[in-house]
């Protein structure tokens, strides 16, 4: 009986595979922080008690970190409604507010759905209020494909700052949908400038 792929194409597949996760974990693990005019954090499931899940935290923690730090001073939230019921976006205000980060610091975004919807969106924000250079806060193996989609809308230089959590069991799912989502991001439709 014949294989049905190469065991060529297996191992090409698989070092692709190693090769892109070891960029994601290179860029996402070194951090590039500098000075911006936003920090833009993504948005993460609201658990059903309407508390942040502990990816979200995680990435609220550092936005909170950035801003004492006086890395950025404004702050763009963005999430959607999950099925929890909660606006992901709403609960990370409140969450940014409760650290004595000013309300008017903080921008909310309740379209950002995924890192598509997040990046465009951003972009409209940004240039509605002259913002030019942007610190984007979510999980290391999340950070390659977010500075993609926002360069893909035209928003540069693009820093990063991952949030601080333990590994997680969940992680090698993340890093392999990383892998095809960011192929995914890569060769889609942006909207033309």
């Amino acid at each position: 009986m014949r294989r049905l792929i190469p065991r060529w194409v297996l191992i090409f597949l698989l070092l692709w595979f190693f090769i892109h996760t070891i960029f994601v974990l290179w860029v996402g693990l070194n951090e590039d922080i500098k000075q911006a005019d936003v920090a833009i954090v993504l948005g993460n499931k609201v658990d059903e008690n309407g508390i942040p899940s502990l990816r979200l935290q995680s990435r609220l923690d550092r936005a909170i970190e950035l801003y004492y730090q006086g890395i950025a001073e404004q702050i763009i939230v963005s999430g959607g409604r999950g099925i929890e019921g909660y606006e992901e976006a709403e609960v990370m205000r409140d969450g940014l507010v409760k650290a004595g980060i000013p309300a008017t610091n903080i921008i909310v975004d309740k379209q950002g759905y995924d890192t598509f919807q997040t990046a465009q969106n951003s972009k409209l924000i940004m240039e509605a209020r002259g913002f030019k250079t942007a610190i984007v806060v979510t999980q290391y193996y999340h950070i390659v494909r977010t500075k993609l989609a926002f360069k893909q809308f035209g928003i540069e230089p693009v820093y990063s700052a991952h949030a601080e959590m333990r590994p997680e069991i969940r992680d090698p799912y993340a890093l392999l949908r990383e892998f095809v989502a960011y192929y995914y991001y890569l060769f889609r439709a942006y909207p033309e400038e």
